[in-house]
């Protein structure tokens, strides 16, 4: 079957002829033209920039002294590593996989430099300092994170879950009635874990009892939750004392100030550590959860007997059915497990950080983390990094709004537009697993 390779080596005498597959080469042109652009983007940047002294903070900390940046300078040398990635990719020297995902993380680094010291420089009267925005991508890819989990190992196993919105919806609102009722934040959480769990459940019977066609049920799940929390909402009484037992939680704290033993004071030392400290130690039990989460996630899929399962339902089951695996039986599984997970998330928008339960406070965040999954082809590692690019974004809108170079609404989209080119070959071609949305009915 050797004519089926993607590459093809002819002997001719002693000379080889390298026959190159036409997938290859769309997506060598696919990187010519984004980088193109990424290099034509970046020269405006440049000749756009009259001042170009920058003031910018690492730590984001009181009382931190400014430091000053050239914006020529950044532009300049993001625009040099462009037109060398952009030589290489017309060249044909950056092979597909890991190659070509280091060349357009280097560009798309360049990029997004540049970008933001063109949007703070030529500021006229007050001045803002340039922050940075890595503390704010990991708090707001908190939920997005724990939602692709939950869609990676339900995809993985065959089911296709939809229903990531349904589950946040209906998480935060229990979230927030069990953490008021108890007094304590991290109550909530085992609210939220439960009502992900209940909703995962729901599509699993169907899914796989009933064999209902699982986007349609995803979406029906969805409404549900956004029908049940709103009543559930309204029959809440007015009166100040019974909303502060069900509907008035505390909201978890940073891990060095929350009183944890042991753990508050580890990770109140490593804070003081520059950038890294406050980016990855100085946020909530949630954010914790979530580093320890990834790690589970993909042992479990990738270095378990129980992970193999899992991916063999969910690539073909009737293989796995033949060596005796109980299909519908670890399905089962692999969506109550991706249900706690979204319940994690699902928590975030109100013991993680709003409070009380509001309605429709997920505000599309599921549907979010879905294209994180499809973004990270299905990989728990891949796909928390997807989730974290879509936190930045979040972040950089609500940072940059107030400069009024760029509409806020378009730094939303971007992420979306980032996950299209992706998903179009960029880095590959995207597969899901063989049987996902399949119904397994044993024979």
């Amino acid at each position: 079957m050797g004519f089926l390779m993607s590459v093809l080596i002819a002997t001719e005498g002693e000379e080889q002829v390298v026959v190159r597959s036409a997938a290859d080469k769309r997506r060598q042109w696919k990187m010519v033209g984004l980088f193109a652009v990424a290099a034509l983007a970046l020269l405006w940047f440049w000749t756009d920039i009259d001042d170009p002294t920058v003031t910018y903070l690492l730590d984001n900390a009181r009382g931190e002294d400014p430091n000053t940046i050239n914006a020529h300078v950044v532009v300049v040398v993001g625009l040099v590593l462009t037109l060398v990635c952009l030589a290489l990719a017309a060249l044909n020297r950056i092979p597909d996989g890991w190659p070509t995902v280091l060349a357009a993380s280097v560009v798309g680094l360049a990029f997004l430099l540049g970008f933001l010291v063109w949007n703070y420089a030529d500021q006229s009267g007050s001045t803002f300092a340039m922050v940075n925005p890595l503390p704010g991508t990991v708090k707001y890819a908190v939920p997005l994170v724990f939602g692709a989990l939950a869609g990676c190992l339900c995809e993985r196993a065959g089911v296709i879950n939809i229903a990531i919105e349904g589950q946040f919806l209906f998480a935060a609102f229990w979230a927030s009635v069990v953490a008021s009722f108890a007094g304590q934040a991290e109550y909530g959480l085992l609210g939220g874990i439960a009502a992900g769990i209940a909703i995962g459940a729901l599509l699993a019977v169907f899914a796989m009892r009933y064999l209902v066609n699982q986007v349609v049920l995803g979406v029906v799940l969805i409404a549900l939750a956004t029908g049940l929390t709103d009543f559930l909402l309204s029959q809440i009484p007015a009166d100040p004392e019974i909303r502060a037992r069900l509907n008035n939680p505390e909201t978890l704290g940073p891990v060095p100030d929350a009183g944890i033993p042991l753990l508050s004071s580890v990770a109140d030392a490593l804070t003081g550590i520059p950038v890294i400290g406050p980016t990855i130690f100085d946020q909530t039990l949630l954010a914790y959860l979530m580093y320890v989460s990834i790690g589970v996630v993909a042992f479990l899929i990738f270095q378990t007997r129980w992970g193999l399962r899992v991916r063999s339902v969910g690539e073909h089951p009737k293989a796995a059915d033949t060596v005796g695996l109980k299909v519908n039986r670890l399905r089962w599984q692999a969506v109550l497990l991706g249900g706690a997970f979204a319940g994690l998330g699902g928590a975030y928008f109100t013991v993680g950080s709003n409070g009380a339960f509001t309605s429709g406070m997920s505000a599309g965040n599921g549907f979010i983390a879905l294209a994180a999954v499809i973004m990270g082809r299905w990989h728990p590692i891949y796909a928390s990094l997807a989730a974290l690019f879509f936190g930045l974004m979040t972040t950089l809108s609500s940072q940059l709004e107030f400069l009024g170079k760029v509409p806020a609404s378009f730094l939303t989209a971007l992420p979306y537009l980032a996950t299209i080119i992706a998903v179009a070959g960029l880095v590959g071609r995207v597969r899901p697993p063989a049987a996902d949305g399949e119904p397994y009915v044993k024979s």
